[in-house]
């Protein structure tokens, strides 16, 4: 019996000792399995490489002081800093909050892990917690945020070959620059400027301690949305940074009691100005510089511009002014400095949101009368003068070359009946003596000249362009009449100061642009002529086109108005500003000229007033080769004392006029005088020409 119990022993001691080698060879198995397994998934995410870093970045917009005009982001508001521009602070509560381990791990932490598993398996629910700043990263960059164990499992292998090709600081700065905080913010520069207006550097540890809690749930721990929830995250997070010696507990008692000032709504909303002009911004980056448009949306650009904050809202508050209720009334505004062609302020209509139609840089509308200027700038190239008279009265143009006959009137068929100067007749935008000059220049005059003054838009030779019947857009014409304001150089209007990519390098960088190609002397001459029109004394047969506003203006200015029955029109200038109006409706309605004739000169003055209140009332610069004479306006003779009107008139060194006026002298003295031989002599060879053209 004992025999056979020792038997029986040895056999079951032989059976465990078989069974512990089968289990310790299947155990060995696994083990070699596991590693090969292992080595096989490290060899394929070696493979696989590096993967990409790219994600969507904030780009901005910075008017003419570097100040912060509009983003662009695609919903996903984020500017990317290195981790050096962070707060220390900031770093702190993150990796105490959400990783303790982060540089001791490979990507992710098995006991947080297995931990996870156990709580989840226990309540029946999914995958969730656990994730490493790591995993976290990986989700933000390559997956959703499904709460499954499939996508945990590739959120742990994006996560081992970020770790395989990225130092634990690029992988921190990354997650610090891609996580959302909520309410548009990604990433901490985003997060700081948002809710504190601050850089990510400037935060202090009260600040970074309650924005380090946002992630875990954006709208839930948003202070915005319930102050007290946030304050009690913030309160467990300067607990966690104590402990892990991060921080002191005092120091993090003084940043619990600590009183927060956050950004005012104003702020947030003060980003968004001259949506007009962004847009132009926008185009020009794609058309003229080739910059693709993914890049412009979020690629993180900073795009330095030339507007004008002051002058932008100036432009809109007295667009909105004066237009008031008119809600089918359009209207467009470019506002260019005339030395540097830089656009300070722009305006494409009444509501950008309704129609972000840009009528400044896309409409083309007939220009009417603020067309004369370069038709007169040619007129003294070919020797007229500020004193050259035309005869003004209803006349009927005949061709004889089969064209038909061209009758243009002047506005409410007011005519001199008499002989008027060129100075009178841009004051009082007289048609007939517009259309004469240009058909004795020869047609194809204007449009040669009109070019080299910047007018790109094509014109037809026929006698009608005289009067602006050919159609252009408001910021060529504007940017034409810089010329006349800088002493005859052309100009190219500049949006873009310099674009910077998202490293800091310099993409491209625009300097202005200028090329003298007119005379000094005739645009200054025309310049003091276009002075006339807000010169009251010069009302004679009509009254000046700019006498309505001359009130509303406090320093030197010159300009030219224009109509159609389409389309009204302002283009003025001062030595610093060049600035045009253009006022109508979009579907081709005839203006109203009695009640609505006025708005594009008003919203010029306005502007032009307000928008220099705190620059100097400088005079336009008269170069050296141009004299100053006192003249008669209505005969462009030199004025006595006896002339009821006396103007200040500048001509080319030479050419000033030299007899003086007699029609104001006793009439026995002016017989005695004046023979009949001088007297028809000084019907100039000019006027018998026009009177023996027509």
């Amino acid at each position: 019996m004992a025999k056979l119990e020792v038997i029986i022993k040895k056999r079951r001691s032989k059976r465990k000792i078989g069974w512990f080698r089968r289990l310790f060879r299947f155990s060995l198995f696994m083990i070699v399995l596991c590693m090969l397994a292992a080595v096989s998934l490290l060899t394929y995410l070696k493979m696989e490489g590096a993967p990409l870093l790219q994600v969507s970045q904030t780009t901005r917009f910075f008017d003419a002081n570097d100040a912060i005009i509009g983003e662009s982001h695609q919903g996903q508001n984020r500017y990317w800093i290195p981790l050096e521009e962070m707060s220390e602070d900031l770093i702190h509560a993150t990796l105490a909050i959400e990783d303790r381990k982060f540089y001791n791990h490979y990507g992710f932490d098995p006991t947080r892990i297995a931990g996870a598993v156990v709580a989840n398996v226990k309540s029946g629910g999914k995958a969730q917690g656990a994730s490493t700043i790591t995993q976290q990263y990986a989700r933000n960059l390559y997956l959703t945020h499904d709460k499954t164990w499939k996508r945990k499992f590739n959120e742990i292998l994006y996560a081992l070959r970020l770790e395989m090709y990225y130092t634990k600081d690029e992988i921190l700065e990354g997650y610090l620059n891609t996580i959302y905080y909520g309410h548009g913010a990604y990433g901490i520069e985003a997060a700081a400027q948002y809710f504190f207006n601050k850089k990510a550097s400037e935060l202090n540890l009260a600040e970074a301690s309650l924005l380090a809690g946002i992630p875990k749930g954006p709208s839930y721990y948003s202070p915005q949305n319930d102050f007290d929830r946030a304050k009690q995250r913030q309160e467990l997070i300067l607990r966690s940074m104590a402990q892990t010696g991060y921080i002191t507990p005092s120091e993090a008692e003084s940043a619990k009691n600590e009183q927060l000032k956050f950004a005012t709504i104003e702020h947030e909303k003060s980003a968004i100005i001259g949506p007009y002009f962004q847009d132009v911004v926008k185009q020009l980056l794609v058309d003229e510089y080739k910059i693709d448009e993914t890049l412009i949306e979020q690629g993180g650009l900073q795009i330095f511009t030339t507007l004008d904050r002051d002058m932008q809202e100036e432009a809109e508050r007295w667009i909105e002014a004066e237009l008031g209720a008119k809600e089918e009334l359009q209207t467009a505004l470019v506002a260019i400095s005339p030395r540097t062609g830089d656009v300070k302020a722009l305006v494409g209509g009444r509501n950008y949101m309704e129609s972000p139609f840009n009528r400044a840089t896309q409409a083309k509308r007939s220009p009417g009368s603020t067309f004369k200027p370069f038709l007169y700038y040619a007129a003294l190239e070919h020797g007229f003068s500020p004193s050259s008279t035309l005869l003004s009265e209803p006349t009927t143009f005949t061709f004889d070359d089969g064209r038909p006959d061209y009758a243009p009137s002047n506005f409410n068929e007011r005519y001199a009946n008499d002989f008027v100067t060129l100075l009178q007749a841009l004051a009082f935008s007289d048609n007939i003596y517009a259309v004469k000059t240009h058909l004795f220049l020869d047609t194809e005059t204007l449009v040669e000249t009109a070019a080299r003054f910047g007018i790109q838009s094509p014109l037809e030779n026929n006698p009608s362009l005289a009067l602006g019947t050919n159609e252009v857009r408001l910021l060529e014409l504007t940017n034409s009449y810089a010329s006349f304001a800088n002493g005859g150089q052309r100009v190219e209007p500049r949006f873009i100061r310099k674009v910077i990519d998202k490293n800091g390098q310099v993409l491209f960088e625009r300097q202005p642009i200028a090329e003298q190609v007119l005379d000094p002397n005739l645009t200054f001459i025309m310049t003091d002529l276009m002075t006339g029109m807000f010169d009251r004394s010069l009302n004679d047969y009509a009254s000046v086109t700019g006498g309505s506003v001359a009130h509303l203006i406090n320093r030197p200015v010159a300009g030219k108005s224009g109509s159609t029955p389409y389309d009204s029109w302002m283009v003025g200038f001062t030595p610093q500003l060049v600035t045009g109006v253009w006022v109508g409706y979009d579907q081709r309605k005839q203006l109203d000229h009695r009640k609505e004739g006025q708005f594009a000169k008003r919203i010029w003055a306005q502007f032009t007033e307000h928008a220099l209140k705190d620059d100097l009332k400088l005079d336009f610069h008269k170069p050296p080769g141009v004299t100053g004479v006192f003249i008669n306006p209505k005969n462009g003779l030199l004025a006595t004392d006896a002339c009821p009107v006396r103007r200040m008139t500048y001509f080319v060194a030479g050419t000033e006029p030299t007899e003086y006026c007699q029609d104001h002298a006793p009439e026995e003295e002016a017989e005695a005088e004046l023979t009949e031989e001088e007297v028809h002599e000084k019907e100039k060879f000019l006027d018998r020409f026009i009177k023996w053209f027509n």
